[in-house]
């Protein structure tokens, strides 16, 4: 039977599913992380290669489609497709950042924006043309802020002033060192300076965040309302680039931060896009990113429509 291959990686965890041309679930595969910016283009290229192996039958697949974050430049594009050319699977393949994922799960609009905030922050825009407008994404260094990580640095931030007498009070302080079995910010602190503790583990402070927001600690509630303002900001960027600043579109939210379904971080963006593209509407979604890199796999092979319904459904 003829089958596509789809991946989606993001900052904790890779899934891979593989389907039949009409729609049929064939089977799934899962892993860690595969982002190349967190562990190397050799490495990730390892883990996809192992999960496309375990899910090929006899007969190579028709196509396969890999969306990775990471992935934010066209040259890593690139240098990663290369990465794949001597893969016996790899003969008809798409190499592409995993927002083009979450935002076909989201929406087949031809003009649309889509945020991802999940470990990172990204965005991108599209329009009916092909015309995409995306960011660097690298981090600070290119003005970005945000994602688990972003809010697990600045939560720390807040805790340490307070912990030494420079900054407000906030329940964080307490709660913040408690998650890693610590007494102190100070601890936490000689922790991720020493190396013992990795920095990309700061993400796992943002339902810490969420939840202290929640019970009304400020300096929480600043966190998540800056978190709202960056997400809407980067889609109102893009859509803007693309001449689609007044436009009737879709903006996708995808990612763990925004699929914790927080009130105030949700009700924030609808605020804040409503200030800057007034005429655009937030879409979350909560079905898995391995649906939009799915049904792209699917339409890649020019799929009929009742097999991108079949999958949808299957993968949903």
């Amino acid at each position: 039977m003829s089958y596509v291959i789809a991946v989606d990686g993001g900052g904790s965890k890779t899934d891979a599913v593989a389907l039949a041309l009409d729609g049929t679930l064939l089977g799934r595969a899962s892993a860690g992380t595969s982002s190349p910016h967190f562990i190397g283009v050799g490495p990730s290229v390892a883990v996809v290669d192992s999960l496309v192996r375990e899910l090929a039958g006899d007969e190579q697949p028709s196509h396969v489609g890999i969306y990775l974050s990471g992935l934010d430049l066209e040259r890593e594009v690139e240098d990663y497709r290369a990465a794949l050319a001597g893969f016996a699977w790899a003969a008809s393949l798409t190499v592409e950042n995993d927002l083009f994922a979450l935002l076909r799960a989201g929406t087949s609009a031809p003009d649309a924006a889509a945020v991802i905030c999940g470990t990172g922050l990204n965005a991108l825009a599209i329009r009916a043309d092909g015309e995409v407008a995306r960011f660097l994404a690298l981090g600070p260094i290119s003005g970005d802020w945000g994602g688990g990580g972003g809010i697990g640095e600045l939560a720390l931030w807040f805790a340490a002033r307070e912990s030494d007498g420079r900054g407000e009070r906030t329940s964080l302080t307490t709660a913040i060192p408690a998650e890693f079995g610590l007494a102190t910010v100070g601890e936490l602190t000689e922790a991720l300076h020493s190396g013992s503790i990795g920095m990309p583990e700061l993400a796992r402070l943002s339902p810490i965040v969420l939840e202290h927001s929640r019970a009304g600690d400020p300096i929480a509630q600043h966190i998540v309302d800056r978190q709202s303002e960056e997400i809407a900001v980067m889609a109102s960027a893009a859509l803007k680039r693309l001449g689609l600043g007044g436009a009737d579109v879709p903006v996708v939210l995808g990612g763990g931060v925004v699929q914790s379904g927080d009130a105030r971080l949700l009700t924030g963006v609808d605020a804040a896009l409503a200030r800057l593209v007034p005429r655009a509407h937030a879409v979350v979604v909560h079905a898995p990113p391995i649906l939009g890199a799915g049904l792209l796999a699917l339409e890649s092979t020019a799929a009929e429509s009742e097999a991108v319904d079949r999958a949808r459904a299957a993968l949903a």
